[in-house]
């Protein structure tokens, strides 16, 4: 005579359904955290790129006109003074009376972008810029030595730092958008 067994029906139990699934959200999301961590090391190192190439750009003309631009010591680059020094670097003035770039020289080389945000924006019309961003959205603040004392003193947040033997720095708040943090943007 046989004796009935009991048999578990095929396939996953809802425990163990619910397991396999609790892990591949897990190692989804450690997986999204790292991809975005990948993404802001890369956006911040393009924002610093952009700002190095605007120092070297005023550096170029500084070499080239034997001044700094006449813009102010201190300007934000979507603002009006920031918008005439990048239109001066671009070779772009419309100032005929005090032309500074006289050769026209394009001094600037940056990325151009159609948002207030990574890189070079220009006017609908291209003849001059708009302003130009970091990765974030926020404009770069550009400090000259207009003293030409070969000396900077640029305060980020609580944090200020001496510059020496430097005429041009420039800056910008990084993903956080606060100033004195780790991810800020700098040329030096």
């Amino acid at each position: 005579m046989k004796i009935p067994t009991l048999r578990r029906p095929g396939g996953f139990t809802l425990i163990e359904l619910l397991v396999v699934i609790a892990i591949i959200v897990v190692l989804a999301a450690a997986g999204f955290a790292a991809g975005q961590q990948a993404m802001n090391r890369a956006k911040k190192l393009t924002s610093e790129a952009t700002a190095k190439a605007l120092e070297n750009a005023i550096t170029n003309f500084q070499v080239e006109y034997s001044c700094l631009p006449n813009v102010g010591d201190k300007v934000k680059t979507n603002t009006g003074d920031g918008v005439r020094l990048l239109n001066i670097l671009l070779g772009l003035e419309t100032e005929t009376v005090k032309l500074q770039n006289v050769r026209m020289l394009k001094l600037l080389q940056a990325k151009e972008t159609k948002t207030k945000s990574g890189g070079l924006l220009y006017k609908l019309s291209g003849r001059s810029a708009e302003g130009l961003y970091d990765a974030w959205g926020s404009p770069f603040t550009v400090e000259m030595d207009t003293k030409y004392e070969e000396r900077l003193r640029i305060t980020l947040g609580s944090k200020t730092t001496i510059l020496n033997g430097r005429s041009v720095a420039v800056y910008s708040p990084g993903l956080d958008k606060k100033f004195g943090t780790a991810d800020d943007i700098k040329s030096w």
